[in-house]
Formats: C-alpha cells, sequence, structure tokens
C-alpha cells in the first residue's frame, strides 16, 4: 500500500479542518479536506475519514443533528462497515451518534446522545477548558498503545453529555472508551472532575468492531508538545518545559491516536 488517503469532512461550521488536518499530516498520511457535498461514492474511495470540530449548520435541531442526515454520511456509513477507520471528534462525536454509528452502527438506531452540559444534574452551558482522561482497555484501533494512559486533552462544547439506552450500557465494557478523571487517573463523577455530567464519565465511545471512535474532547489541539499548556498537572507538561524552542515540534499525548489510524490503513491495505 502506498501513501494512506485520509478525507476530513468539512461541514458548513466546522472549524478544526486544519488542524485535523496537520496532525494526520504529522503522522504521514495524505489528508484532504472535503466537501460536506462530495459524493458517498468518492468518499468511500479513501482509506479513512475524520469529521471534524465545530458547529455543524449551526448546531441547530440538536447538536449534529442535521449533518447526519446528509447523504456523505452513507458513504461514511459504508466505510465503518467495511471496517475503514472513522473518526469523529466534538461536532464529529456528535455527528456519529446522531447518524448511529457508535455504539451499533444501525442507521436510524440512536443509541447514544450528546446532551447539554450539566454540573450535579443543573445546567451550565459551554465549556472551553483542559481535562484528564483514561483510556480504557479495548479492541479499538485507535486507542491501541493508550490502554490505562492518563492524558490531557482541551474540550470545547455546549453539548458534550453522552447519555447512553440501557442497550449501550449492556455494551459498554466491550467497548473502547475514554473516561474523565483527574490526573492522577482516578474516576469521580462529580464536577470538575466529570465536566459535564456525562454517564459513566463518559469522552469518548467506540463501535463494537472497534474501528469507530467518537470523542467530544480534541485530540488534534494536543498532537504536538507544543500545544499542551504548562501549567496543567501532567508529565506532557514538564515534558514541554525540558526541551528547547527548535525541539518543541515533538509529538504529543495524542499523536499516537493519528498514528494508529494511519498505521491500521497500511495494514489492510497489505492484505
Amino acid at each position: 500500500m502506498g501513501v494512506v488517503r485520509i478525507a476530513v469532512i468539512q461541514f458548513p461550521g466546522t472549524n478544526c479542518e486544519y488542524e485535523t488536518q496537520r496532525a494526520l499530516i504529522s503522522a504521514e498520511a495524505s489528508a484532504d479536506i472535503v466537501s460536506w457535498q462530495l459524493s458517498s461514492e468518492e468518499l468511500v474511495r479513501y482509506d479513512g475519514v475524520v469529521i471534524a470540530g465545530g458547529f455543524s449548520f449551526q448546531d441547530r435541531v440538536r447538536a449534529g443533528a442535521i449533518a447526519a442526515q446528509l447523504p456523505i454520511m452513507q458513504g461514511v456509513r459504508e466505510m465503518a462497515a467495511a471496517g475503514k477507520p472513522v473518526l469523529g471528534i466534538c461536532n464529529g462525536c456528535q455527528v456519529l451518534a446522531e447518524a448511529g454509528l457508535i455504539p451499533m452502527g444501525e442507521a436510524g438506531n440512536i443509541e447514544v446522545g450528546m446532551a447539554h452540559n450539566t454540573r450535579e444534574g443543573q445546567p451550565i452551558g459551554f465549556i472551553c477548558d483542559w481535562v484528564y482522561v483514561r483510556v480504557q482497555p479495548s479492541n479499538n484501533l485507535f486507542l491501541k498503545g493508550l490502554e490505562d494512559h492518563v492524558l490531557p486533552i482541551p474540550i470545547n462544547h455546549g453539548e458534550g453529555r453522552f447519555v447512553l439506552t440501557d442497550r449501550a450500557i449492556a455494551a459498554l465494557p466491550t467497548l473502547g472508551s475514554l473516561v474523565y478523571c483527574d490526573s492522577a487517573g482516578e474516576v469521580t463523577p462529580h464536577f470538575p472532575i466529570n465536566p459535564n455530567g456525562a454517564y459513566a464519565n463518559l469522552a469518548g465511545l467506540g463501535n463494537l468492531d472497534g474501528n469507530v471512535l467518537a470523542m467530544m474532547p480534541h485530540p488534534e489541539r494536543a498532537n504536538f508538545l507544543k500545544q499542551i499548556p504548562t501549567f496543567i498537572d501532567s508529565v506532557w507538561a514538564d515534558h514541554k518545559q525540558q526541551f528547547p524552542n527548535a525541539l518543541i515540534e515533538t509529538p504529543g499525548p495524542w499523536a499516537v491516536l493519528f498514528q494508529n489510524m494511519v498505521t491500521y490503513c497500511h495494514r489492510q491495505g497489505d492484505h
């Protein structure tokens, strides 16, 4: 297999496509920003797809609800069914949830909702902050090598609270997931550790087959060491301070996620 080709879908209101593209390029992929008007036939020619963060269609109706109904999503479904990697970040997470791609992958059957943020049951509005997540062991291709790691990552959303149906809750132990925690990896359900009131502290959730991941935090904003703030309690912040400015382009805590996506595509192409 030659160069891995990844599509980054740009909807009206998307605002993280260029950061996502740079993260993929740093993982040695060829990353194209493609329009939401691209046909499904053209989309499925790519090796993988990312739905980037932003506010597609101004979050009207519900965040991600309109984008999830567009024809291009048929191509995303076909890619997921074919075992290709599908990543949704923030608004992309909301789109994948609205499309029924997590966790069961059944079109028209929504098992996960992304609800308004709450604090102890009370609405709190938009959140923009750095948090910590712990990667749960799973078969998810994006999370390989990150299991049980505690990683810093930024969040930036108003509708990021995971709510699940009973069937999705029953499947949860078998799914790839990220959970909000403190800097030591302890998971407690209360604010600020759980910043938005998500069920089981969920920050991200995969599908049953392990080739789809929907996550509310922004890995593309923690892909390079230079993006990590020095005020947070993390070895990554300490690591940044030890590097001279000339070397600050070194990979950050979430570079592995994008590298995993590219590595998986290469392996699929070799079979």
